[in-house]
């Protein structure tokens, strides 16, 4: 059986030779699957309550200590961004203990020829110029590349404008202002900051979308779980020519 042949009939990691196994493999520990989530709910809150920051809704009519709108709306975004940089802390921390799994979305093997082939294969396969999908345990080489350089680089980026941005209202002396005021020596300028974080946003927003499109898209098509495995974290193979 040839190389291409037995990836067809076997799973593999990205950088890894064929593994031949069962019908399912444990893959992501429930850490990982509980940050997964608590971070989609926590972007989630973020997006919406940040456009509407960046984009506020018409005054409310009356004493505006009666309705407080704004000021629920600025206290959700506030929270929900630093529930996710406790959590995106936590999953660094995780990516030591956990399985291999857990780490993959923190660094890209580009010194592996392997993982070159497999991110153009993967371009292919989702370009529809491919026939055959290939298996893989966790992320495939190109979803890989996706949550590196446009979740997890971006996630980092705006848990640190953020913190700039809250250290202003903060105080000079606050320790935000200790954590994140370096910032501000980069972009002296505060609405510089501001526009960074905000094209952050729709830098991940658009993300989340390819990602849920992409993870549906591979349940379908890859005959591999997909979405089922982000909540049993078990990741299942099938095969239709198979029985």
């Amino acid at each position: 059986m040839s190389k291409d042949s037995q990836m067809l009939t076997g799973v593999m990691d990205a950088t890894d030779d064929v593994i031949i196994s069962g019908p399912s493999i444990y893959v992501y520990e429930a850490p990982v699957r509980l940050w997964h989530w608590g971070n989609a709910l926590c972007i989630t809150i973020l997006a919406v309550t940040g456009y509407l920051i960046g984009s506020p809704l018409p005054s409310m009519p009356g004493e505006a200590s009666d309705s407080f709108v704004f000021g629920y709306i600025r206290f959700a975004h506030f929270a929900a961004g630093q529930v996710l940089a406790v959590a995106f802390l936590a999953r660094i921390l995780w990516s030591f203990w956990g399985n291999k799994y857990s780490r993959q979305i923190f660094y890209l093997p580009v010194w592996d020829p392997k993982w070159w082939r497999g991110v153009k294969r993967e371009l292919r396969w989702y370009l529809f110029l491919e026939h055959e999908p290939y298996k893989y345990i966790g992320h495939n080489p190109l979803a890989h590349t996706a949550m590196f350089l446009m979740f997890t680089l971006f996630n980092l980026g705006m848990i640190i404008t953020g913190g700039a941005l809250y250290s202003e209202g903060a105080g000079r002396d606050s320790l935000w202002a200790k954590a994140f005021g370096w910032v501000f020596a980069i972009w002296p300028n505060s609405m510089d900051v501001h526009t960074i974080h905000h094209l952050g946003m729709w830098v991940i927003v658009i993300f989340a979308f390819i990602h849920i499109y992409a993870a549906v898209r591979e349940d379908i098509m890859s005959r591999q779980t997909m979405i089922s495995t982000m909540i049993s974290g078990e990741r299942q193979f099938r095969d239709e020519r198979e029985g």
